[in-house]
């Protein structure tokens, strides 16, 4: 382990040509504390802190002058507002929000067929998991589909952490994985067909997979922070299943308990994960399956992503070439576009993600 003790401390050098001209810029403009100067006659080196920062400025140092990000949650009142300065130096000094809200970009729409037969090889990502792109354009970045696997279950070398998102959904796929959430009591074991939902910021730590465990997740958008949380401690002493984050709930939507109804399309039905109820309309996660013949539908959402479970069908959209759709197999179809699902199996079984939840759909003629 790293000694962490105050006997042991970190410097970043930066060079200088003149240790004086440097000195008012740092402490006055910056607001970092002078620590250490010498020597007394021709300062050579000072040592400066503030910020979570410890810098040693020495004079003829060999390093380039480089740059220091300074993030507040007041970046208008810092520096006179000023948001990109250059010490005396040539250090550049970027100065940022502490926390800067989501950036939802624009869709870039587009007719997005992804299948597991035509897949590159999976890529080893974030705690050893392996990762497949389900939407490589990722919608000019407003989302991010990837299919997740762990081959060799067992303790998953996890940290407590959290994500700055829109919109977060983890759904199983095959086998089980061990998940502890802040303020919702102890771990929760997500099996096949089960779900979740993380709302922006809520502290978690994936715990123990099985062998083999797959799931599909969706983050909106494609690219968003993820922080290691160093204080908290999970589970959390309390249960509050009612708490929001950012006006989301956290869901734990278990598949043995849904009930099938009608769906937005003819000819399928679906369960309702309940998560358009827990995001206020966010977005809404369904499963469907066939109960006959489908017509011609458009939708007026935003996103909508499918992803094939079980079981085959034939996808066909207006000037599109059918594709014959398996299990592993995703797809996105852009609002306007008139599609159709046939020659289904009786085994099909798709998940459906929709932004903003449950759009508005038309049966074409």
């Amino acid at each position: 382990m790293p000694d962490t003790s105050s006997a042991t401390r970190a410097e970043i050098r930066l060079p200088t040509a003149e240790l004086r001209d440097d000195l008012p810029f740092y402490t006055k403009v910056l607001g970092l504390r002078l620590d250490m100067i010498y020597p007394a006659d021709n300062p050579e080196v000072a040592v400066l802190s503030g910020h979570g920062l410890r810098i040693r400025i020495q004079k003829g140092a060999p390093e380039a002058p480089g740059t220091l990000r300074i993030l507040t949650d007041d970046p208008d009142g810092f520096a006179d507002g000023q948001r990109e300065l250059t010490a005396p130096n040539g250090t550049r000094i970027e100065i940022d929000a502490l926390n800067p809200p989501v950036v939802l970009p624009e869709t870039k729409h587009a007719f997005v067929v992804r299948r597991l037969a035509d897949q590159a090889p999976w890529v080893i990502g974030r705690a050893g998991m392996h990762y497949r792109d389900l939407v490589p354009s990722r919608l000019g970045g407003a989302m991010i589909a990837s299919h997740i696997r762990i081959p060799d279950g067992g303790p998953v070398p996890d940290m407590v952490h959290f994500h700055k998102v829109g919109f977060q959904l983890i759904f199983c796929i095959k086998g089980w994985v061990d998940v502890v959430y802040e303020d919702q009591g102890g771990p929760i074991r997500l099996t096949a067909g089960d779900c979740f939902i993380q709302p922006p910021e809520i502290r978690h730590r994936v715990l123990m997979a099985s062998d083999g465990i797959e799931v599909i997740e969706i983050g909106v958008p494609a690219e968003h922070v993820t922080e290691i949380d160093h204080e908290m401690n999970l589970p959390t002493p309390w249960f509050r299943p009612d708490r929001e984050w950012q006006g989301q709930r956290f869901v734990h939507n278990v598949s043995a308990k849904g009930v099938f109804l009608p769906f937005r399309i003819p000819g399928f039905q679906a369960r309702d994960t309940t998560i358009n109820e827990n995001t206020k309309g966010i977005a809404s996660v369904m499963v469907a399956r066939p109960t006959g013949p489908a017509p011609w539908t458009t939708h007026q959402g935003d996103i909508l992503f499918t992803f094939v479970m079980s079981g085959a069908m034939t996808l066909a959209g207006e000037g599109k070439d059918p594709y014959r759709l398996a299990p592993g197999d995703a797809f996105v179809i852009p609002p306007g576009m008139a599609t159709r699902y046939s020659e289904a199996t009786d085994d099909l079984e798709l998940l459906e993600v929709s932004l903003p939840g449950n759009p508005v759909t038309t049966v074409e003629a």
